[in-house]
């Protein structure tokens, strides 16, 4: 984004705040009128003392004089008391405001897209760049206001001595001036390029702590260290850039704060000639150095710092908000509301469908499951959730065929869900990860190929085993074990670890339906989102018993079970559907790892 349209973004939101707060600017302009009166009655002063006074030989007048000035510094602390009340009542609710707008927009960009990884960024700007505005702002308000109001002290009394004075001081001060302001547009945009580095190396610093673990335990280092390094870099970088301007900076300011003063020097004989008494010449020098210089060299280092700062800041919270990504559609999920058909002559056989299905553990036992009705179709990705014991890991059984229904019917690819007696090996319609995953003694190929192996023992390729492990984002773990031919040893292995491998194996596995029952518990959110992807574009239904709301989220329907109900729609619309399921969402946003 280019500083104009920075500009153009901020300057509505800015004119906004200040004209809500008008009574505030007027409280402050009035103190600072006040304030004035200092700077005009000290060089006024200074040269109707040397005029009037100590030059005409009467004593009594110069220090009379003398006196005037000196309570108008008087004037000018009881009028910076003020000052400084009427600047807070704009500061603080500067501040609460950004507060207020950086909690809304974490808020925002969750519920626009809560599959992507958490807005680590968020923290930076409701704690540092927050509170950068308010400084920044302070001193910016503090030091343009102290610059106008001493301008017009200034100018006001050079024009009451000797209105000439003003073209001898006036055109070198506006020359250092323009060479200062050609500097902050460069600066403005150095400085958010490093806001953007520093939002980015907090994103990839979050990420990686929430995976430390296990990046230590795959031997990750190396690869984690060159994913913060660049960045670290970069920031190297911008702050040498940075400070080559603020030598540039440095150098406008001294021509701005030194050339009034050589030029009022240097055309002191032409100034007298034109009648100017020697008391106006010191009033006027007296203007320039007690008052115009060290306002101006403020002025300058407020906007060269805290103004493109505070600009560069603002514009993070002016940020318009996130639209809502576009619903991943795969192998005909339903639309919001749109109601499951039944299956027509002439189509597939659904990947799976629970016609009535009630289940209970024991003649006694409340049901886990009753009469649900449900269909999955091919390509689909389900996720499914509800609260601890809600019958979750019993329905992924249920479509495993591990436990016969007591009511209704389970059916997997058109036929009833229960293998054969006496069936052995893996099976050919469907694959279950629960959520300890199975590792075995035996090399990483092995278990990687335990559930694709083909009746006469061909296992896949290489390059189709390479394919898989970089898609799930394996490659350090498998390097770190030696290879494909590398040992295996489960006991040296992190669950996350395990977990990773066994989903890898279910990759490779030809079955079409897969069912992962908490079988990314272990795994960092971000890894376990790499993985979820990688095994929803595999061809076949994905079926996920989701404990993030990120992974329910990234699937195509979700269906909530409560104990009493199921309710199957899309994450956006479940809220309005299930309250259950807005509870869990909430508790969810409200954990480190949603």
């Amino acid at each position: 984004m280019t500083e104009g349209e920075t500009w153009r973004r901020v300057a509505p939101e800015g004119r906004r705040f200040l004209r809500s707060h008008e009574r505030a600017l007027a409280r402050l302009a009035g103190w600072s009128l006040l304030e004035s009166a200092q700077t005009f009655l000290g060089g006024y002063g200074v040269a109707r003392a040397l005029d009037d006074g100590f030059l005409a030989g009467r004593t009594g007048t110069g220090l009379a004089w003398l006196a005037a000035a000196g309570a108008g510094a008087l004037i000018g602390g009881f009028a910076l008391r003020g000052v400084f009340a009427g600047l807070a009542d704009l500061v603080e609710p500067l501040r609460d405001g950004l507060v207020r707008r950086a909690v809304r927009q974490a808020l925002d960009r969750a519920v626009a897209d809560p599959a992507r990884a958490p807005d680590a960024g968020a923290v930076s700007r409701l704690t540092q760049q927050t509170e950068m505005a308010r400084d920044s702002f302070a001193g910016l308000v503090l030091t343009v206001r102290s610059f106008v109001f001493t301008a017009v002290g200034a100018f006001a009394g050079m024009a009451a001595l000797a209105p000439v004075l003003l073209l001898v001081v006036l055109p070198p001060l506006l020359l250092g001036v323009a060479a200062f302001l050609a500097t902050l547009r460069p600066m403005a945009s150095v400085q958010r390029r490093s806001l953007d580095t520093d939002e980015a190396l907090a994103d990839r610093l979050g990420a990686l702590g929430e995976g430390l673990r296990d990046i230590v335990a795959c031997g990750g280092q190396t690869e984690a260290r060159a994913r913060v390094e660049p960045l670290i870099a970069a920031q190297e970088r911008l702050a040498r850039t940075l400070a080559r301007w603020a030598a540039l900076r440095t150098l406008a300011l001294g021509a701005a704060g030194r050339l009034p003063v050589i030029a009022l020097l240097a055309a002191t004989p032409w100034l007298l000639g034109q009648g100017v008494t020697t008391g106006a010449l010191a009033g006027g020098l007296t203007y320039v150095v007690q008052a115009l210089l060290p306002a101006l060299n403020t002025l300058m280092t407020a906007l060269g710092s805290a103004g493109t700062r505070l600009l560069v800041v603002l514009e993070r919270f002016c940020e318009p908000p996130p639209e809502p990504p576009d619903a991943r559609r795969t192998g005909g999920a339903a639309e919001p509301g749109e109601p499951v058909e039944p299956v027509g002559p002439g189509e597939p056989d659904p990947a799976a469908e629970f016609r009535g299905v009630t289940f209970a553990y024991g003649p006694a036992a409340a049901p886990v499951l009753d009469g649900l009705d449900l269909e999955v179709r091919v390509g689909e990705h389900l996720a499914v959730v509800g609260p601890s014991g809600i019958g979750k890991s019993t329905l992924t059984a249920l479509l495993a065929g591990m436990l016969p229904p007591g009511a209704g019917t389970v059916l997997v690819a058109g036929a009833t869900a229960l293998r054969e007696p006496g069936a052995t090996g893996p099976d050919s319609r469907r694959t279950l990860l629960p959520q300890q995953a199975y590792v075995f003694t035996g090399t990483v190929r092995e278990n990687l190929t335990h559930l694709s192996s083909g009746p006469d023992g061909s296992v896949p390729q290489d390059a189709e085993l390479l394919r898989v492990v970089g898609s799930l984002g394996l490659e350090g773990l498998v390097e770190r074990l030696g290879g494909l031919d590398g040992e295996v040893s489960p006991r040296v292995l992190s669950r996350g670890e395990c977990q990773h491998v066994a989903l890898a194996a279910a990759y490779l596995s030809p079955a079409p339906l897969l069912l992962l029952d908490e079988a990314t518990c272990h795994l960092d959110p971000r890894t376990e989102e790499r993985a979820e992807r990688a095994l929803a574009e595999r061809p076949g239904t994905l079926v996920v018993v989701a404990h993030r709301v990120s992974s329910a989220a990234r699937a195509d329907r979700v269906l909530v079970l409560d104990g009493t109900r199921a309710v199957c729609g899309t994450h956006a619309e479940l809220p309005e559907l299930s309250p259950l399921y807005r509870d869990l969402v909430g508790g969810w946003h409200g954990t480190a790892e949603a």
